[in-house]
């Protein structure tokens, strides 16, 4: 069998437009800044994959990454989960971290995309799986009492059946106000989201209040890495606590799961190791037997959880839906992945060139 080899890695930052604010209570982004990647191979098939640089500032530099640890694959077998190997050695000196921690992953996720591809399958299908629904949820931010009550009712009239709001108001009586007035208007389940904004004696407090709420899941309550700090809150609560989307590779999920910090677990393909991470993600929830769900990056995402034994919930956050084509649908409450090859995403190119950054 021929090698098919890596041609060429071309890298576009983009700052597209939300509809609403992710606001937070550790910070808003006003926009979405993406790094679009496509690595051409030379049987003519191109894999193609987004990350999220968060703010602006990093948005160049985040391009930069891609283009030039691209350079290092360029002429390569297109071989996922070698390639991942090899740029994980080659970053071992400086740490695999950050916005390189990103960029590889972004790579990692073309790449598959393009093998995908070649063997014209969705990527679920080469990784051993099926296209099938997955259970979804709608995710908002923190938009105050009137604008949650207005998005969670376009959530409900568009069947899903819960919602993730984000919380942290100056008030514990604001946060359990936003709740339950979501829960009174529409009927629809809810999970909300500190941002890691509290202390852990004051996400003890509201943690508390919200177990009345009926709440799924309350995810990061406090810092990240404080991993005694989400025992000792899992302790005191009913609430199951949910955390993950900021594990930057699989060594960090592994030293949570050790520490018993969280019975739920959320993975960001773009922080976790991309495709090749992800697998290796899924693995550490199956042996602990910990429900995986997913943080942003809808598309890839939802082919993953399709392969995950343990999927729990896929998160709605359109963050490039300007800039692509809708492939990956929802109705009844879940995300259909459809039969295309790859991970489905197809550029806009129109949208893309009032965006270039």
């Amino acid at each position: 069998m021929i090698d098919i080899v890596i041609r060429s890695i071309r890298a576009r930052a983009i700052n597209v437009p939300l509809e609403y604010p992710i606001r937070t209570a550790s910070g808003t982004v006003h926009t979405s800044p993406l790094v679009l990647i496509d690595l051409e191979t030379d049987a003519g098939i191109t894999g193609c994959a987004y990350i999220f640089a968060y703010i602006p500032p990093a948005l160049q530099p985040l391009a930069h990454a891609v283009s030039s640890l691209g350079e290092l694959l360029i002429g390569q077998p297109l071989a996922p989960v070698d390639l991942s190997m090899m740029l994980e050695k080659r970053l071992r000196l400086i740490g695999n971290q950050g916005l390189l921690r990103m960029a590889s992953s972004g790579l990692d996720m073309a790449a598959w995309d393009a093998l995908a591809k070649i063997n014209e399958v969705p990527l679920t299908v080469l990784l051993g799986g099926k296209p099938r629904p997955i259970r979804s949820y709608d995710s908002h931010a923190m938009d105050g009492r009137e604008l949650a009550i207005e998005r969670a009712r376009r959530s409900a009239n568009m069947d899903f059946s819960a919602i993730k709001t984000k919380v942290g108001y100056d008030t514990l009586d604001e946060d359990l106000q936003v709740v339950s007035a979501i829960r009174a208007e529409t009927g629809l389940n809810v999970m909300v989201d500190y941002n890691q904004s509290l202390t852990v004696p004051e996400a003890i407090r509201r943690s508390r209040a919200l177990d009345e709420q009926g709440v799924i899941w309350i995810e990061e309550p406090t810092l990240q890495q404080d991993y005694d700090g989400y025992r000792r809150i899992g302790e005191a609560i009913r609430s199951p606590i949910q955390m993950g989307e900021n594990w930057c590779g699989i060594d960090e999920m592994h030293k949570a799961l050790e520490a018993g910090a969280a019975p739920l677990a959320m993975v960001d393909i773009m922080k976790i190791g991309g495709v090749t991470g992800w697998l290796a993600a899924s693995g550490l929830a199956q042996a602990r037997g910990i429900p995986l769900s997913s943080h942003l990056f809808q598309e890839f995402s939802a082919h993953m959880l399709a392969v995950t034994p343990s999927c729990d919930w896929l998160e709605r956050m359109d963050i490039a839906g300007p800039i692509i084509e809708p492939t990956l649908t929802f109705a009844d409450g879940h995300a259909h992945i459809g039969d295309l090859p790859g991970a489905g995403l197809i550029w806009r190119e129109e949208e893309i060139s009032r965006y270039l950054a």
